[in-house]
């Protein structure tokens, strides 16, 4: 479902998600940028919740990039330590214990996040559609470093670990990347992401709109892996060139893209049309890659300087 943009004296598009108490499109941040809360539900450490928690930071980078005051916390249950381990290794910025806070600092908005049929207080409320590892188990998972904080590799459980959001996608769900060579049809310094690069697994989660249940196989995750190799390439080759601004168009379609409900696939395929637009000064490429992971959190610029 498209959230429908604001008014048209409204110089740009305001952040709306669908709100999944009513089914309709609510602005997610309070209309004179007043402090919003994020509010993440996850009760264990199974890839849905884990995915619950990505599309909280998701919201958390896009409101902060509209210039919205942020307050992110996460409510759940048992494993909150495990959860937290992986969604650092995956890229995801800490979110403070809802316990250990008080009553509220004011807050403009609360906007909670959950599980497909989770928890549903008052408030605007994000439905996050469940992951399902293909074929059914557990999904490795390392660290940028090597390794998952302080306990070497780790294991995201599959949905056979109880206890955990209930419910299977869609086959509709299964996650697919495009996978097309650029202009220059490099791959650059290196053809793989790592066999389990986190930035490789994030990447995959966001193939698939959150409120589409996605299914995470080895296709899937290898294709994410070659996309994420190219793209870093590119953005080191790129780098060298001539900076460029970003064309607004690009950018208005960026924009529209993510605050038209988190629309990250629609992300996607704006960078996937600035690679191979043959048009496009490098500079423009480079600057394009880089504002785009201000949201994204893929570390496109992870290798520059490489060669």
């Amino acid at each position: 479902m498209t959230a429908r943009a604001g008014p048209p004296a409204y110089a740009r598009l305001v952040l709306r998600i669908i709100d999944a108490r009513t089914g309709e499109p609510a602005a997610a941040a309070p209309a004179r940028r007043g402090l919003t809360r994020v509010e993440a539900h996850a009760s264990g450490s199974e890839p849905t919740d884990l995915r619950v928690l990505l599309v909280a930071d998701l919201l958390v980078r896009a409101l902060e990039i509209g210039g919205t005051p942020v307050w992110a916390l996460l409510t759940g249950g048992h494993r909150q330590a495990e959860l937290r381990a992986r969604a650092a290794a995956l890229g995801i910025r800490p979110f403070e214990d809802s316990h250990d806070v008080g009553a509220g600092l004011g807050e403009a908005q609360v906007v909670h996040v959950a599980a497909e049929g989770g928890p549903a207080p008052d408030g605007l409320r994000i439905a996050v559609a469940p992951v399902r590892p293909d074929p059914p188990g557990p999904l490795r998972l390392v660290g940028p470093s090597g390794s998952l904080g302080s306990s070497g590799a780790s294991e995201l459980p599959g949905p056979a670990d109880p206890p955990g959001p209930s419910g299977l996608p869609d086959p509709s769900g299964e996650a697919h990347l495009t996978d097309e060579a650029g202009p220059s049809g490099e791959a650059g310094p290196s053809d793989e992401a790592g066999p389990a690069d986190p930035a490789a697994l994030r990447l995959a989660l966001f193939a698939r709109h959150h409120s589409v249940g996605v299914r995470l196989d080895e296709a899937a995750l290898g294709e994410a892996r070659t996309t994420l190799a190219r793209w870093r390439a590119a953005v080191a080759r790129w780098a060298r060139r001539p900076s460029r601004p970003v064309p607004d168009d690009v950018r208005a379609r960026l924009r529209d893209a993510w605050e038209d409900d988190l629309d990250v696939p629609g992300v996607l395929e704006v960078l996937r049309r600035v690679e191979s637009d043959p048009e496009l000064p490098d500079g423009a490429r480079f600057e394009t890659y880089a504002h785009a992971d201000r949201l994204l959190g893929l570390d496109l610029t992870r290798d520059l300087g490489s060669s």
